[in-house]
């Protein structure tokens, strides 16, 4: 299983936030490319990086910190947030992102999505971010009445890299993963899952881990806090 240390962006820090609440953001490194060097120094395969801002305007807001990001980290890194359109995909992709995260439009226009993910085959993921099991947009700001799972078996045959699942209510808070709903999603569906929300011990991740389903897991605030530490925990998996 695949540990992705994450950089949420915000204002061009890196930031935390608690249940996806833009008001309650930590500050924790205003130099993200640092933030991400270290997390390379300390072994990860891989980053995930979320443009905040992008979420809510619809449009990349923090190019410059994911742009110092690509260039001096030689892992390769998936960004989500505020891409909503062809030209932003190749956009981020002809500048080195390994992979693109689509959210909103994963739901607003699913055939943006098939596209996508027929013209740049194992580029492009989608993100699947739910409150009570109903798939949330725009940043989280915007409820909607689809089903996760149904959101994600619609792309079950459309090619995409990977499905990224978070659970809004634990995400940034440090109470654990809903490894149940995660389980149960990456049991529906044959594309890759990887949890997001709540991953705050190493005894999550090897939970997670555990359920032999679940192919990735996103921490961020148990990283940046200490509460786990990095190179145990990727040695741990590894194990």
């Amino acid at each position: 299983m695949i540990l992705y240390p994450a950089i949420d962006l915000k204002d061009g820090n890196a930031v935390r936030l608690v249940h996806g609440d833009m008001n309650r953001a930590t500050v924790f490194n205003d130099d993200p490319a640092a933030q991400a060097r270290s997390f390379v120094e300390a072994g990860c395969e891989w980053l995930h990086l979320v443009d905040l801002n992008g979420a809510f305007a619809g449009e990349p807001v923090n190019a410059a910190p994911v742009e110092a990001i690509l260039n001096q980290c030689k892992v390769p890194a998936q960004l989500g947030g505020g891409i909503r359109d062809m030209a932003t995909i190749e956009m981020w992709l002809s500048k080195g992102l390994q992979r693109v995260i689509l959210g909103t439009v994963a739901v607003e226009n699913p055939d943006l999505v098939r596209e996508a993910a027929k013209t740049f085959p194992g580029h492009v993921a989608v993100g699947i971010d739910a409150r009570g099991g109903k798939v949330a947009t725009k940043g989280w700001a915007t409820e909607t009445d689809v089903e996760a799972t149904d959101l994600a078996k619609s792309f079950e045959d459309a090619g995409v890299a990977a499905i990224i699942y978070t659970d809004i209510n634990r995400d940034g808070a440090m109470g654990g993963p809903n490894i149940p709903a995660t389980q149960a999603l990456a049991e529906a569906v044959d594309i890759p899952v990887i949890a997001s929300g709540g991953v705050s011990l190493l005894e999550d991740l090897t939970a997670l881990k555990a359920t032999g389903v679940i192919s990735g897991a996103i921490s961020g605030r148990a990283l940046y806090d200490g509460a786990i530490d990095l190179a145990t925990a990727l040695a741990a998996l590894k194990g």
